[in-house]
Order: structure tokens, then C-alpha cells, then sequence
């Protein structure tokens, strides 16, 4: 016993191992992402790219998905600056009725969309509260793209603002007068020292919220008039092709969407590791 030498110890972790833990990822991965994804891309395949081309390629397509992704870009971007404005209100400052806006700011999640977007329309119809005092102005808001923008702003905004809290909660006020002991003006501070920390979740966010606009329906259908080559959402089309029965048409715009969405996501994600890398320089 004197000279018997110890094994190592070994450590269990309360948590499953990695053979467990990578099965029931790509287990579930497969079946809420892959699969769906893949069905489609199959569908589109017995259609023939051909057939996908001549569907997407018609003028009512092309304005319909332009329509789409424009204003989901702008609510994303418009929702990029006052998310991030928000959720620094909601973390800094302490204000009566702070805790009841905290909970506001998670409303878009929890109503179903079409309740949303009946709401919205009751609000900014002609006859609504707000869509009275836009037309004494000579603006409509209901019934244009307008009213999309702001449908889109209205269920994108909590992604930006709860994906970019949590880090301002991690910034330290002392970095804030660190920088102003050393004599940096308010705006310095904020470019330099803030906003590079917020980057990454702040883009995280506004992925997220372009994402949830561009397959917006609900909360869309009812305030956009749904005019052809107007107010016509690429949703629409493919609920449309679905209702006629022709599954290969909405298997071809569903296909477009997916490309021109994995574009736009691949550029913000590289966007996002070059600012990881800036920060990290910096």
C-alpha cells in the first residue's frame, strides 16, 4: 500500500457529456430548423430552377419581396437605435412606472398577431385615434406602406431592446467616469467607449428583428390594404399560392425569401465579427 501509486481524480460534472448533449442538439435542431428547411429546398428541386425563376420573376413577385425586405431593413434599423435607447432608459435610470414600461416592452411576444394587428389598424384607421390626427394633417397611415413600418416597428422592437439590456447591465458606471476623469466629452465617451461594447448584442438584436419583420403576417395583413404592386407583402403571395392550391409557386417565392435572407444575415454576421475583432484590438 506504501508504494501504490493514485489514479488521476476524476471530476463528473453535474451536467450531461458531450456525446448526450451534441444528440439532443442536432436532434432538435433537425427538427425545428433543418428539416423544414430542407423540405423546402426539396419542393423547390422537383420544381426545377427553371420553374422557380419563372415563378419569382414576375413583377408582382419582385415588388411584393422588395416591399418586404425594404421596410423590414428600415423597421430593423429604426428599432436598432431606439431599442438600444430604450433599453438603456430601462437600466440606468430609475422613474416612476419603470417596472410597468419594463413589462410593456415584452407585449409584441405575448399577443398573438392578429390581435396585434387589429389593434393597429383600430389606431391608425381613418377613423382611429391616431389616424384622426394624421389625416388633419393630410397624412394616412392605414392602408399604405406606413402603416406596414409601423406594424414591423411594433413587433421587432423588443428584440433589439431585451438582447441589448442585459449587457448594459454589465457595463460598470465606473467605466462611464473613468472616461470622463480622463477628460472625454459625453459623445466621446458614447462612441468610443459605450457603443463598442453594445455592438455585438446590438446587431444580434437588429438580426433579430429584421428576421421576425421579414416573416411578419399577422400583425401586417390587417393594416397594409393588401394592394397588388403597392401594399402587398411576400407572406400574402405565398398564403395566396397556398389557398390556390399551388404549392410549387409558394415553394419558389419561399425559396427567394430564403436566399435573400440568408444574404442579408450573412452580411450582419460579418459585420459582427469584425466589430468583435475592432473591440478586441481596441
Amino acid at each position: 500500500m506504501r508504494g501504490r501509486k493514485l489514479g488521476p481524480v476524476i471530476h463528473r460534472s453535474p451536467m450531461p457529456g458531450l456525446g448526450l448533449s451534441m444528440g439532443i442538439t442536432l436532434t432538435m435542431l433537425s427538427l425545428v430548423v433543418l428539416l423544414p428547411i430542407g423540405a423546402l429546398l426539396l419542393k423547390g428541386a422537383h420544381f426545377g430552377l427553371e420553374g422557380i425563376w419563372e415563378t419569382v420573376n414576375r413583377e408582382r413577385v419582385w415588388k411584393a419581396l422588395f416591399l418586404s425586405f425594404r421596410l423590414s431593413l428600415f423597421a430593423a434599423l429604426f428599432n436598432l437605435v431606439f431599442g438600444v435607447l430604450l433599453a438603456w432608459v430601462l437600466v440606468r435610470y430609475r422613474f416612476p412606472g419603470r417596472r410597468i414600461l419594463d413589462a410593456a416592452v415584452d407585449l409584441p411576444f405575448a399577443l398573438p398577431t392578429a390581435v396585434a394587428g387589429i389593434a393597429l389598424t383600430a389606431l391608425y384607421a381613418p377613423r382611429g385615434a391616431f389616424g384622426q390626427l394624421a389625416a388633419e394633417i393630410g397624412w394616412k397611415i392605414a392602408y399604405t406602406q406606413w402603416g406596414i413600418f409601423i406594424a414591423l416597428i411594433f413587433v421587432g422592437l423588443p428584440c433589439v431592446a431585451r438582447t441589448v439590456q442585459p449587457v448594459i447591465e454589465e457595463i460598470e458606471r465606473e467605466v462611464e467616469e473613468a472616461s470622463a476623469t480622463l477628460g472625454a466629452s459625453r459623445l466621446h465617451t458614447i462612441r468610443h467607449v459605450i457603443l463598442p461594447m453594445l455592438m455585438p448584442a446590438a446587431l444580434t438584436g437588429f438580426a433579430l428583428a429584421l428576421a421576425r419583420a421579414v416573416g411578419e403576417y399577422g400583425s401586417v395583413i390587417f393594416i397594409a390594404g393588401n394592394i397588388p404592386l403597392v401594399t402587398e407583402i411576400a407572406p400574402l403571395l405565398i398564403i395566396i399560392q397556398l389557398e390556390e392550391f399551388n404549392y410549387d409557386a409558394a415553394a419558389a417565392i419561399g425559396i427567394a425569401m430564403l436566399l435573400i435572407s440568408f444574404i442579408m444575415l450573412l452580411i450582419i454576421n460579418l459585420i459582427q465579427v469584425w466589430s468583435r475583432r475592432r473591440i478586441g484590438y481596441v
